[in-house]
């Protein structure tokens, strides 16, 4: 008896369909895992035996998926399949109940998955290292980390984000800075939301030694899907300068803050860039202009490699004007 109920559990299981994505190559090869993503004419399937593997999209004869994925084919609209079949050379059946829908392989841009726009909890961020050594006429050593992290949770959204900057040249301390900035988004719609946010800087070296800034306004988040984010916002903000020699300066300002990064080539590099431009509302500088832009190229799943640019600029003050750029190489993580 016992033996006769292990044989029927085993047949049973066999029969059972492997929960896993297909793919079926033009060359007759066939490839099982997990669809992530198709964009940039490349598609990426993550395998338990080689880890992400990006596919020419050219190459792909049909596919099948267990999954709900959001199929675009134009660059605005998509439609949420609830799972991929099968179907003849250079198509595929979107599988939506009594209505399926077969397709041209060509026709579809993209593929995601579907990410409603208020998750109960998601989390994100990345840690950027790097360290730049230079032996000339003038030795230089320069130390860079910085992070950027954010939680969301029903309509609140969390960030968080820093840097430590640290530069020597022949022994002597050229360059001695971090920063530090929280900010809290309550979405009122999907799309809008209103933020309020606290930063404060602290430079050892240059005249203007401490920034304290206090904001808040709307914002409006464009998308934020598999493929990256992009988000705007506008800020009332008070600020407060520290000069070295003992001066003050505090004043109110209007400003236009981004937030962009972007997937590209089956999501092995990202471009990111995100800054703030402010203008004082009374005559105390003449505007004020903070940014970085970069690239990361992911090695592994976690592991990245990253090249950026930073500028930060503070133009028409009396005491002392600002103006740094900084170009940084490095290794990071990412999660």
């Amino acid at each position: 008896m016992l033996s006769r109920t292990l044989l029927c559990l085993a047949v049973a299981s066999a029969s059972m369909p492997l929960l896993a994505d297909t793919v079926w190559l033009k060359n007759g090869d066939k490839l099982s895992g997990k669809i992530t993503v198709f964009d940039g004419g490349k598609l990426l399937i993550q395998t338990d035996y080689a880890g992400a593997i990006p596919i020419d999209w050219k190459q792909v004869k049909t596919l099948e998926s267990d999954q709900q994925l959001l199929v675009k084919q134009d660059a605005y609209t998509g439609e949420k399949a609830k799972a991929l079949q099968a179907a003849e050379d250079g198509k595929v059946t979107l599988a939506n109940g009594d209505a399926p829908k077969t397709v041209e392989l060509a026709s579809i841009q993209q593929i995601l998955k579907p990410k409603p726009v208020v998750e109960d909890l998601v989390w994100k961020g990345n840690i950027d290292a790097a360290l730049d050594y230079q032996r000339a006429e003038k030795d230089t050593d320069d130390y860079d980390v910085d992070f950027k992290t954010s939680a969301r949770h029903g309509r609140w959204r969390h960030t968080a984000e820093g840097e430590y900057n640290r530069e020597f040249q022949d022994d002597v301390v050229s360059a001695d800075n971090w920063r530090l900035e929280y900010s809290l988004d309550r979405f009122i719609t999907d799309k809008w939301f209103w933020q309020g946010r606290l930063n404060y800087k602290r430079d050892k070296v240059e005249d203007l030694a401490r920034q304290r800034v206090v904001g808040t306004g709307p914002g409006y988040q464009f998308w934020d899907d598999e493929l990256g984010a992009f988000s705007l916002g506008s800020l009332l903000n008070r600020t407060d300068y520290e000069y070295r020699d003992g001066g003050t300066d505090n004043f109110y300002s209007v400003a236009m803050k981004w937030d962009y990064n972007r997937y590209l080539i089956g999501k092995r590099v990202e471009f990111f860039t995100n800054g703030e431009v402010g203008k004082p509302l009374s005559g105390v500088a003449d505007y004020a202009y903070d940014a970085e832009m970069g690239l990361r190229y992911k090695v592994t799943d976690w592991a990245s490699l990253n090249l950026k640019a930073e500028k930060d600029v503070i133009e028409g003050t009396e005491d002392s004007d600002l103006s740094k750029t900084r170009y940084t190489a490095g290794f990071g993580v990412t999660w």
